[in-house]
């Protein structure tokens, strides 16, 4: 039986059962650590990493179940398999429910005992391979239903199972990693490593470290032998992003490692093959760093066999809703916080704004959204924070940002607009500048907004806070605090 061998913890006021158990694990190869009562195995349980337990039910002071109890009052989930030679349907059904992963009862066979421990293990890592999975799919999901990026991943299935080298071309937040990393779980090297490294975040004195490895004391501070990114990538794939960025020195011995398929460390006196796909990536134009000499030609030929080109988020506007949808599920789920989608208004505003950005832009506007948001309400153009839309992603230098900050009136608030003023009026934008160019924090814009809010509503506080999609009760907290601060916002009614 090739079992992977476990390190076991065995609880039983009985020395007689203790003795027989360990020895028949220990034989079987796996560690046993032997305890007689469930305070001290308490004790064990924080100290030490097991990874199954056995515990008998009755023991003296603390039984068997009690501390099953405790441990997962504790947040401790280790899997407890629970023996016993006085066994009761309600002892089995009780440990099932606090989450047992087994209930055996005394007498105890040797093969039992041996296929039990299998067994868990094997539950154990399939859980693990889940949650690994689930992560992994939620973090690196390629999210998409336009046109423009069923075009791209049709190239991804075209060009994955070969071994051509795919230099992928995009402005900064496109996903190039995404689809890096697309490419070699489509590839046949899908089980070996996918290696990152960017060119640009990397010294350039310590990436040809970084890539090839170095041995130890080959320069000061190296105490260590250092394997590289091309070892650790053998067998799998190595994407190197913003090449565009790497310094012609390293271009050059890049270049040899490309032809030769073998590195050498910094200080090293021997050559060592790798097998290794390398994925390449710039927001840059190679073809004019290749002109203006800052860019190798011959590493460009080598990299550049199949460009493969990410369109920007506002050239996928039928992807921006899907995306945000996405986000707003997966940061809801990380910060614990109720959102009800997000509000007609803001989806307005994120079709209309031109995200240059990208889909990394899209992403931090939704988190921060969904921090901000109020428990069980939509998201509002208001909480999403997003320039005016103006058909710009960025304005020209010296041209002052203006920030619209009221969402599309309700019928309600419009009608309650006030003498002299109407619907178009009453939802009119509230702009915002920052004269220097610098960014606005969000408790500058927080403030701005309930002030665009009051007098679009003449103070009245309940209609102000349902056009801002917070409670009443948020607001005034919010108005108290301006009024504290000796910076306090006029009303011209109440509610």
């Amino acid at each position: 039986m090739n079992s992977p061998k476990a390190n076991l913890l065995l609880i039983d006021d009985d020395p007689n059962t203790l003795a027989s158990l360990s020895r028949a694990f220990r034989l079987a190869g796996h560690e046993a650590t032997v305890c007689d009562n469930a305070l001290r195995a308490l004790e064990l349980i924080r100290a030490g990493r097991f990874d199954v337990i056995f515990s008998d039910v009755v023991m003296p002071g603390k039984d068997g179940i009690s501390l099953l109890e405790e441990l997962r009052n504790l947040g401790i989930t280790l899997p407890v398999v629970m023996i016993s030679g006085q066994a009761t349907i309600d002892m089995a059904v009780r440990s099932t429910r606090l989450g047992a992963a087994d209930f055996l009862e005394k007498p105890l066979s040797t093969d039992k005992l041996l296929l039990t421990v299998d067994n868990v293990l094997k539950l154990k890592r399939l859980e693990a391979e889940n949650r690994e999975l689930r992560q992994r799919v939620g973090k690196h999901e390629i999210v998409h239903s336009g046109e423009a990026m069923r075009r791209v991943m049709a190239q991804v299935d075209r060009v994955a199972a070969s071994e051509a080298r795919v230099c992928i071309l995009g402005e900064t937040g496109t996903g190039k990693e995404l689809i890096a990393r697309a490419l070699h779980q489509r590839s046949p090297r899908h089980d070996g490593p996918f290696i990152t490294l960017n060119c640009a975040a990397v010294p350039g004195e310590l990436i040809e470290s970084e890539l090839f490895g170095h041995e130890k004391g080959s320069f000061t501070g190296a105490a260590t032998r250092h394997v590289g990114k091309f070892e650790q990538a053998n067998k799998g794939t190595l994407f190197l992003d913003e090449i565009g960025d790497m310094p012609l020195v390293m271009q050059a011995k890049l270049l040899r490692v490309l032809e030769e398929r073998q590195v050498e460390r910094v200080g090293g006196d021997r050559t060592i093959p790798v097998d290794v796909r390398v994925i390449v990536a710039t927001h840059r134009n190679l073809d004019e760093l290749v002109k203006k000499g800052v860019f190798r030609q011959d590493l460009y030929h080598r990299v550049y066999v199949f460009p493969l080109v990410l369109p920007g988020l506002r050239e996928r506007a039928e992807d921006i809703l899907v995306l945000a949808d996405h986000f707003l599920s997966r940061f809801a789920r990380k910060h614990g916080v109720k959102v009800n989608g997000f509000a007609e208004s803001a989806c307005q505003a994120m079709l209309q704004y031109r995200w240059p950005g990208n889909v990394r832009e899209l992403q931090n506007v939704v988190e921060r959204a969904v921090i901000l948001s109020e428990h069980g309400r939509p998201i509002t153009a208001v909480a999403l924070g997003l320039p005016e839309a103006s058909g710009q992603g960025t304005l020209p230098f010296g041209v002052e940002p203006s920030f619209d900050f009221a969402p599309a009136p309700e019928p309600a608030v419009a009608e309650a607009a006030g003498p002299g003023r109407g619907a178009g009026e009453a939802g009119s934008a509230v702009s915002v500048t920052a004269p220097d160019g610098t960014v606005l924090s969000i408790a500058t814009l927080e403030k701005h907004a309930i002030r665009a809010a009051l007098l679009q509503t003449d103070g009245n506080r309940t209609q102000a806070a349902s056009l801002l999609g917070i409670s009443i009760r948020t607001l005034r907290n919010k108005l108290q605090e301006y009024r504290e601060a000796g910076d306090p916002i006029t009303e011209t009614a109440d509610d």
